[in-house]
């Protein structure tokens, strides 16, 4: 009753202050005027504005800081200066950037496609050479040109403009309108014409706790032309309240959609970060399979010319009467497969140099160069992990042969800093995975779905009032001397209580008990995701350590396999050995080679991913990252 008494004191109050509206009127309908002459592009800008500023509240909310965000075009691309300094083909004006489009017939005013600031301009020269890029520029080239990535930053903006959308039903609604009527009746002995304006102002509003408003305030003005001279002016007002008492009232249950989309609108934040992580992961992974690429066409090579060198001096020998033509045979057969290694070494090279453009958001037609030193570098940073520990070292002293073999299982001797206890990574993984912040956001959502569900099983009871103050005036009563105005004592007042009993409920209670289905699945959803967070952690830790122990193995194989090279040579020129040693050893070498490679790019990756797993990695809007690191974290 406390609240009944509230809710009517404000109807009371508004109706009171209906005749004060009246000065708003004119106000009012000039703001829709002006409204009404706004453009497409002021319009967007405004709701833009809106979008904006609701994701900085959220990634506040999410992350206690905020970061720029915008989806205006840019108004240079790189993928248009390639094609344009490079003189690819294209098909349309729309493969080089939005802005170059011919605006069609009727076409909104709007700049939206020219409004962006010119972007990535010093990355291309104007010459047509091939575009240097490090594994950064990659990042921040992605973050920019790749359609999957503006796809789904999208997501986020829309999120934003549907959140946008839930608060205007919370909002304070005007409305206006000018009507204006010219009529003439010839049907009788005297002509009657005249004309009739009404303009009306309305505004309304509903409440977190369900109560609606509405009011409106309106001015007729009625003149007659002929036969009479006579007018006459009248205002008008009326109101109504709504006030739902049991079904349907309450902030939980009224806000429940606004609810639902403020938190929308934050799991799209956690979701494009959880995003830019994975895509930034993808990028360097891609970059490094293609440095990884052209190793492989360098040790194709390398070979390929050993390959070559030996066959020379097969012959050479076999002229000498030192090697038998069976042994030339199987020498040139091993060159020419080892020409046509190093072929489709390179032909490799280009299909994974083409799907890294691809991913870049570039023409895959386009030249590009990627920088080589990256792979030293990481061949660098990883020369202390692919050093054999002296645990796992060939023992000097060979044992006897009949002597009981020890094997020696994989030890965390010579683990690099991303290699976790176990234990740690899975606690990291839990407190900062954002994909398991949703998931525990979608039980809540769902519990609150339960609470929806239940509150439509109960009785409907809705109190309404509604008033009207004054007359209205149209052509037939323009010739009453006396304008109608607003008196409140003299107003209209109606009341009425309504109350629907919960009978029939057969819809809202399968309704319910599908609320409590979905609050299980959702349950079950947030289990198998805490699984998978736990099975992907301990994968990655197992990369890590088997990427470790490869590169180990293979570090020590290439040493053993470049002595057996240089050995076999030796032994040929000598005679002691026959030329099939000799390319053993060279096909050895070249195995060796690649899979050392392999190795560290895998393991640099798998680091990476790790990173990635435990959502530790942090990337900005350009592209670029922070990796975490295990020693910052103790000090």
């Amino acid at each position: 009753m406390k609240r009944l008494c509230k809710n009517m004191d404000a109807f009371k109050k508004m109706c009171a202050s209906i005749g004060s509206r009246i000065g708003l009127a004119v106000p009012a309908l000039g703001l829709v005027l002006l409204l009404s002459c706004a453009t497409p592009g002021e319009r967007r800008e405004g709701v833009d504005a809106n979008a904006y500023k609701i994701i900085k509240q959220k990634q506040m909310e999410a992350f206690g800081k905020t970061e720029p965000f915008s989806m205006e075009p840019p108004a240079d691309t790189l993928r248009r200066r390639l094609m344009l300094a490079q003189n690819l083909p294209y098909s349309s004006p729309a493969s080089l950037n939005a802005n170059m489009l011919e605006p069609i017939e009727h076409w909104p005013q709007d700049t939206y496609f020219r409004a962006g600031e010119t972007v990535q301009a010093a990355m291309v020269s104007s010459a047509s050479g091939p575009l240097r890029l490090t594994l950064i520029d990659a990042l921040q080239i992605a973050a920019l040109n790749n359609r999957q990535y503006q796809t789904n930053k999208e997501a986020v903006f829309r999120a934003a403009l549907r959140l946008d959308l839930e608060r205007d039903s919370f909002r304070n609604t005007f409305t206006g309108s000018l009507d204006s009527e010219i009529s003439a009746d010839l049907s009788g002995d005297e002509t009657q014409s005249g004309i009739a304006n009404t303009g009306l102002a309305g505004i309304s509003r509903k409440f977190l706790n369900g109560i609606t408003l509405t009011g409106r305030i309106g001015l007729d003005l009625a003149k007659l032309l002929n036969p009479y001279d006579d007018s006459s002016t009248s205002v008008f007002g009326d109101a109504s309240i709504s006030i739902p008492l049991l079904r349907g009232a309450g902030k939980e249950i009224v806000a429940e959609p606004l609810t639902q989309a403020e938190r929308d609108a934050l799991y799209a934040i956690y979701t494009f970060e959880r995003y830019k992580k994975t895509f930034a992961v993808s990028i360097a992974s891609e970059y490094l399979s293609a440095l990884q690429a052209i190793d492989q066409i360098d040790n194709a090579e390398a070979n390929y010319k050993r390959m070559v060198t030996s066959t020379r001096l097969v012959r050479r020998l076999a002229d000498a009467g030192k090697q038998s033509p069976i042994q030339v045979d199987q020498s040139i057969q091993d060159e020419l497969s080892a020409r046509n290694g190093w072929i489709s070494a390179q032909i490799s090279y280009q299909s994974r140099l083409d799907s890294l453009k691809i991913l870049l958001g570039l023409p895959p037609d386009s030249q590009i160069e990627l920088d080589r030193e990256e792979l030293t570098r990481l061949t660098e940073s990883t020369q202390s992990i692919s050093e054999t520990p002296g645990s796992e070292k060939m023992e000097e002293t060979v044992p006897p042969a009949d002597a009981p073999v020890e094997l020696r299982p994989l030890s965390r001797e010579g683990a690099g800093p991303m290699e976790l206890e176990e234990n740690r990574a899975l606690e990291l993984a839990l407190d900062n995975r954002l994909d398991l912040r949703i998931a525990l956001g979608d039980v809540y959502d769902a519990q609150r779905g339960v609470i929806v569900a239940a509150d439509a099983l109960r009785a409907e009871f809705t109190l309404l009032g509604d008033t009207s103050v004054g007359e209205r005036r149209g052509l037939g009563s323009a010739n009453q001397s006396d304008s109608a105005d607003l008196n409140l004592e003299k107003g209209r007042y109606n009341a009425l209580l309504s109350l629907d009993l919960p009978i029939e409920r057969t819809r809202e209670i399968v309704a319910y008990r599908e609320s409590i289905l979905a609050l299980e699945r959702a349950i079950r959803d947030l289990q198998d995701t805490e699984d998978s967070v736990k099975l992907n952690v301990r994968s990655r830790l197992r990369t890590l350590q088997d990427s470790r122990a490869s590169l180990q193995i293979q570090a020590q194989a290439v040493e053993l396999a470049e002595r057996r090279v240089k050995s076999t040579n030796l032994s040929l020129q000598a005679g002691r050995v026959i030329i099939r040693d000799v390319l053993e050893a060279q096909r050895a070498l070249l195995s060796s080679q690649n899979s050392l490679t392999s190795a560290t790019v895998r393991y640099r990756v798998a680091e990476l991913e790790l990173q990635r797993d435990l959502d530790l990695l942090q990337v900005d809007e350009t592209g670029m990252w922070k990796e975490y690191s295990p020693q910052e974290m103790k000090e």
